[in-house]
């Protein structure tokens, strides 16, 4: 499981820095659409990969592993929609004027950032001491 997250986070933390790049960057607002719209999508296929891989891993063998690796498969399932409802939002904006297109840009990041917290798996309540050591040991799972 956490062998499938590594990359999606990796990933993940790749396009948030491209994205902060992007909008500090001195371009049109055409061009900062291109590339939210393609920095969105890349976030949202690495999403599904990760999901794709973590129910491919199926249930780990310990007390609670079912409700574990659901869990993982739901919020990721989340995050991979909230990121294209983000892609499919900027695509509608209207880049002919900045000021509207930068405020609208920046609701879609805002309901992006509220929605992925919303989405995110809390695993401090781990039930099982073996899925607890190995997020604790596994070098992928931190």
């Amino acid at each position: 499981m956490c062998t499938a997250l590594s990359p999606w986070r990796t990933e993940i933390n790749t396009l948030t820095s491209r994205t902060q790049q992007q909008m500090t960057a001195k371009t049109t607002p055409a061009q900062a659409k291109e590339n939210l719209v393609r920095l969105l999508g890349g976030a949202e296929s690495a999403s599904e990969t990760a999901r794709s891989k973590v129910e491919e891993a199926g249930v780990p063998d310990v007390d609670g592993g079912e409700a574990v690796a659901s869990g993982f498969v739901r919020s990721l399932t989340a995050m991979r929609d909230a990121y294209g409802r983000a892609r499919q939002s900027v695509e509608g904006l209207d880049a002919g004027r900045a000021d509207p297109f930068y405020d609208g840009v920046e609701s879609v990041m805002n309901k992006l950032t509220t929605e992925f917290n919303q989405s995110a798996l809390d695993t401090s309540s781990l039930d099982s001491e073996e899925l607890r050591a190995a997020f604790d040991e596994v070098p992928e799972c931190r």
